[in-house]
């Protein structure tokens, strides 16, 4: 439904716009001020003990979740994420909803059942939730960075008129109904 509504107002990002990239560096950026969080309430030890693994590869597990998270939310949120004045707004909302399937559903059937408990958990929660506003705060810049111009992108062979040439000519060569004169 609200792709759908989002759709009627632009929603989809065009071919010039890297979303997916955007997303996933946006995320990586947003770890930032999210890590110092993660430190101070004792999160990163409890989730290493949970996972019986050392906080160094704590830490490169949640780059990459971020990294990936973003990119989702990137796409999740088309154009709208790219929107300078409330993107933090949908950032703190994605990354409460990273924290409801993170830390509630996953790390509990990833570690049989255990899951973080009293200050780590609320760090968790503060952690995720500020690194969402983060992500939507630095989406918009970071996007800018990596955007084509157009002027790079009218001289690809996949843009304009002559993109559909190949396809149209092979899709006049196998069709039946399509005569020739010779």
């Amino acid at each position: 439904m609200a792709s759908f509504f989002l759709g009627a107002h632009g929603y989809d990002p065009g071919r010039t716009q890297r979303p997916l990239l955007s997303g996933a560096l946006a995320g990586l950026l947003g770890t930032g001020p999210a890590i110092p969080l993660l430190a101070w309430f004792g999160s990163l030890e409890v989730q290493a003990r949970i996972l019986e693994i050392s906080i160094g590869a704590t830490l490169a597990i949640g780059w990459i979740v971020t990294s990936i998270s973003g990119a989702l939310y990137s796409r999740l949120f088309g154009r709208a994420a790219n929107d300078i004045r409330c993107g933090w707004l949908f950032g703190m909302a994605f990354g409460f909803l990273v924290w409801t399937a993170g830390a509630v559903l996953v790390l509990p059937l990833a570690s049989g059942g255990k899951a973080p408990a009293g200050d780590a958990a609320l760090g968790l929660y503060l952690s995720l939730v500020v690194w969402g506003a983060a992500l939507g705060s630095l989406l918009p810049y970071v996007h800018r960075m990596l955007r084509k111009s157009l002027e790079s992108e009218a001289n690809e062979w996949a843009s304009g008129p002559a993109a559909m040439l190949p396809r149209a000519r092979g899709e006049a060569e196998r069709s039946p109904a399509i005569e020739r004169s010779s």
